[in-house]
């Protein structure tokens, strides 16, 4: 309606707005021009209604009923001249529009219907010209999305890119599986992300039976199904419009997402994406406060709150998001799983395991959870990295460096029969690099004190650096240090003589040991 208003062949009749406000959001579908008083039952819905008002009702109470009747017939307007029958709006008309938030406008000036009706029409099929445009630009950009595979997460990048406003994905469980949210307004989206996301599902099921349309600041939700299955929703947060209609563009994200699914069969694909972006977003401090990194990881499904958090990384065989998650659940936890750490080698996976505090997770525990998590035959090769326990998100994020850590220390070391428990409260060293692992101190210092060994090795390919790892994963037995290394006894005493040469330092000593062990650490870390 603020639209029609402002065309220059409606300014020709000096318009005067007499219910405004919200009433001049309607949209206009069509312009019809008719004085009959019976007019309503012609109607279709979302027109406006062009009129000198020569045929309408005398009395008062039928004028009363007159504009109820259009007014539930879904008239978007109406536009009365005056002049010709009317010198001024009767009050019950202007009474009756204003009630039932009919917009309502007078022209004091005479004016050719026919050039309202051309200048109103053109405007109309202008827009759905526009609008078929924009679909087709739309259907072709996800159309090529599903033909090249683009998983879940890129799929609601492009859409958050397309309507310039937030989306979520999520599943049947209200969990989130991937959103493109701006990193300020994460913990106030997240938080309690169930029961704001259910309270948004009934409203639109409320204007879905009351067939009105989502207003500026509702959400708007789209299911993702195909062939009769329901896997989850799309949500769309309040932004600006879009020239092909916010929800045809949600639709066609929709379908994308759906065609994915069918294409993936029986992999969980949204498990696996949306969980691991989450955590190795995490892990990579993608976050801009921990309250909101908080609040994700709860919106995706992770309890922080009354539980005990853990770190892993898994080493030595592929690892499932899926799996992780199942495993979890039989202990009455859940887990996310992310992508290969640093320093770790592949495959390598890190997880961060949500647990009720009375659920135990010893080593016997931790054997069974890893054995659920991989193949028979994959087994024996594993090696389990595990943090300390936590409480919080600050201690969680701890944990999962500490993990990261440990499968960086000990990436090269061959594990005996498995799966191989690692656990960080039995590795002092590592806790401290974990601590500290910010603080450019320590990272001077490990580079200073390798430094020598790392020139020799990038300069002639060598395995110094391994070799020292070696030795001091098996400081009392260099026979054990050898063989860790892969190399013969006399080659390897080659090597250790050489790395005493180059660092100037007695390998024995057990000063010397531990600062270098140190150093090791630290670099590892920091995934070099």
């Amino acid at each position: 309606m603020r639209e029609v208003i402002a065309l220059d062949a409606v300014a020709h009749g000096v318009p005067e707005v007499l219910v405004g406000d919200e009433a001049l959001d309607a949209r206009v579908r069509w312009l019809h021009v008719s004085d009959s008083a019976g007019v309503a039952r012609l109607l279709d819905g979302g027109e406006l209604l062009l009129s000198t008002g020569s045929s309408w009702p005398v009395e008062p109470a039928d004028l009363r009923r007159f504009i109820d009747e259009l007014a539930d017939a879904g008239l978007a307007g109406l536009v009365l001249e005056l002049g010709t029958h009317y010198r001024y709006v009767p009050a019950v008309v202007a009474e009756a529009a204003r009630a039932r938030g009919l917009a309502l406008i007078v022209l004091h000036r005479e004016v050719k219907f026919v050039t309202l009706t051309e200048a109103v029409h053109s405007r109309i099929i202008t827009g759905q010209t526009d609008a078929l445009r924009a679909r087709d630009e739309v259907r072709e950009r996800f159309t090529a999305l599903v033909l090249r595979g683009s998983p879940a997460d890129f799929i609601v990048h492009q859409l958050a890119q397309t309507l310039g406003a937030p989306i979520v994905l999520e599943n049947l469980g209200y969990e989130v599986v991937a959103a493109e949210v701006p990193l300020a307004i994460e913990e106030e989206l997240f938080t309690e992300w169930e029961l704001r996301s259910r309270s948004a599902h009934r409203r639109s099921e409320q204007r879905r039976e009351r067939g009105t349309a989502a207003g500026a600041d509702d959400w708007l939700i789209v299911p993702v199904e195909a062939r009769g299955i329901r896997w989850g929703n799309l949500i769309a947060l309040p932004g600006p419009e879009h020239a092909a209609g916010r929800t045809a563009v949600l639709e066609q994200g929709a379908i994308a997402l759906a065609v994915g699914r069918l294409a993936d069969g029986d992999a969980d694909e949204w498990a696996r994406i949306g969980r691991r972006r989450l955590v190795d977003g995490l892990l990579a401090g993608r976050f801009a406060g921990v309250g909101g990194a908080a609040a994700r990881l709860e919106a995706a499904g992770l309890p922080l709150r009354g539980a005990r958090l853990y770190g892993l990384v898994v080493s030595g065989a592929p690892v499932a998001a899926e799996r992780a998650d199942a495993a979890a659940r039989a202990l009455r936890g859940r887990a996310l799983a992310g992508s290969a750490p640093a320093g770790a080698g592949a495959p390598a996976t890190t997880m961060l395991v949500s647990l009720p505090p009375e659920a135990s997770f010893d080593d016997v525990a931790v054997v069974a959870f890893v054995r659920s998590l991989v193949d028979a035959a994959d087994v024996e090769r594993v090696t389990v990295s595990v943090g300390r326990a936590a409480e919080g998100i600050d201690a969680a994020l701890a944990s999962v460096h500490e993990a990261v850590d440990l499968a960086a220390g000990g990436a090269r070391r061959r594990a005996g029969r498995g799966p191989t428990v690692r656990r960080g409260e039995n590795r002092p060293l590592a806790q401290l690099v974990t601590s500290l692992r910010d603080d450019h101190r320590v990272l001077e210092h490990g580079e200073r004190m390798l430094s020598p060994l790392i020139a020799h090795d990038l300069s002639r390919s060598g395995d110094l650096l391994d070799v020292l790892e070696a030795m001091l994963a098996h400081p009392g037995n260099r026979t054990a240090a050898a063989a860790a290394s892969h190399l013969s006894r006399s080659v390897f005493y080659q090597r250790i003589a050489l790395i005493e040469e180059l660092l100037g330092a007695d390998l024995d000593d057990g000063e010397t040991q531990t600062a270098l062990h140190l150093a090791l650490l630290v670099r590892r870390s920091a995934g070099r």
